[in-house]
């Protein structure tokens, strides 16, 4: 269609139009108008955009027919309808079928014309959030590091003293008795070196030299593969989707070797079942990404790494709280894998994210290139 014939179109369907809407076709945010049963009676430009849509055919349908996860949307409207509020602000995230969720700032109001319309104004803010994001994460791992240096020294103190007092005990232990009574004595001394187990592995990030070399992405990439494949002979696919333009970078080959697996393997034995009917895949994805900023620094260049799963996604109740320390999706996990990640990959001077929903869980790791 011609420039001509898409401005007569649009020309054509403004005469079905509410005349106060007229000025919204100049404002660069979405605005999108639904008659009482939640159908789309007026979209502006910007909608159409946002929504990759003309007006012709989103006139046919419903908003929420728009997302997989329209309940929050849908909801907002019924209670604007209800006339609960004048208007409300909110931020949501909208998954579309085969698109990147959109992440907009919406604000829904209520209005008199068509009678139980509602208008819903969209204003894209991912690099907002993203911005807010990455200094949330750094913010949260300076606090994760000092607690978790402080509570160390505080265990690490007392728990040699219960070890050797265990020892001790056991040497005074009544011969009549001492077989019994060393069952105990043991227990107090296994649980004091699982612990002092522990607190090495949260100590260790921070106690071992950040050693710099030249690395090669998918070198590290091709060694995490081999790796998961030994462990993994059966039921399990890692699909390599490279940029072989990717340059070599100054980083500690052996910390990104570590960060990778610990993910991939996550994501492997997330995959259980998947592994046992077959079906499981996880996806080694390399791009380059332009004007990148991470830490508050402007980059021109930067590393798009993504691990993706098939797998069940991560539970809603922990998706914000995965890089704490300690917490963990399976029974049985130590909840430092990710944190580790997150405290190398820091390291880089770079930010690690994550995207999970039933089917597809992509950890995304951006680091400056040279």
């Amino acid at each position: 269609m011609s420039i001509v014939n898409k401005i007569a179109a649009r020309a054509a369907a403004a005469i079905h139009r509410p005349p106060s809407l007229a000025g919204l076709e100049l404002l660069a945010s979405a605005v999108v108008l639904l008659d009482a049963q939640g159908h789309i009676a007026y979209a502006n430009a910007a909608a159409e955009n946002l929504l990759e849509s003309s007006l012709k055919a989103l006139s046919r349908q419903t908003l929420s027919a728009q997302f997989l996860n329209p309940d929050e949307l849908e909801h907002t409207c019924a209670q604007a309808r209800e006339h609960k509020f004048s208007d409300l602000r909110q931020d949501l995230a909208l998954e579309r079928p085969g698109r990147e969720p959109l992440h907009v700032h919406s604000i829904v109001s209520a209005v008199e014309d068509p009678p139980g319309g509602v208008l819903i104004e969209l204003r894209e803010n991912q690099q907002h959030l993203k911005l807010d994001r990455e200094e949330r994460i750094l913010d949260q791992s300076q606090v994760n590091k000092e607690l978790i240096r402080n509570l160390a020294h505080e265990i690490k103190n007392p728990l040699g003293g219960i070890r050797g007092a265990a020892q001790l005990l056991e040497m005074e232990l009544p011969g009549a008795h001492a077989v019994q009574l060393r069952e105990y004595t043991q227990v107090i001394i296994k649980e004091a070196d699982r612990l002092q187990t522990l607190v090495d592995r949260l100590l260790a990030p921070h106690r071992r030299p950040h050693i710099v070399g030249d690395v090669n992405i998918h070198e590290v990439l091709e060694r995490v593969r081999s790796l998961m494949l030994a462990e993994f002979p059966s039921g399990l696919t890692i699909l390599r989707d490279y940029d072989a333009s990717i340059p070599e970078f100054r980083g500690d080959k052996e910390q990104l070797i570590q960060t990778v697996l610990n993910i991939a393997h996550n994501a492997a034995q997330a995959l259980a079942l998947q592994i046992d009917a077959g079906e499981a895949q996880i996806v080694f994805k390399t791009r380059v990404a332009r004007q990148v900023t991470l830490a508050k620094v402007r980059y021109g260049l930067a590393l798009d790494l993504h691990i993706i799963d098939n797998g069940p996604g991560i539970a809603p109740q922990i998706r914000d709280r995965i890089f704490y320390p300690l917490v963990s999706g399976r029974e049985g996990g130590s909840g430092l894998g990710l944190t580790l990640a997150q405290t190398f990959v820091q390291q880089h001077m770079g930010v690690i994210e994550c995207e999970s929903r039933p089917g597809c869980t992509d950890f995304r790791i951006l680091l400056p290139l040279p």
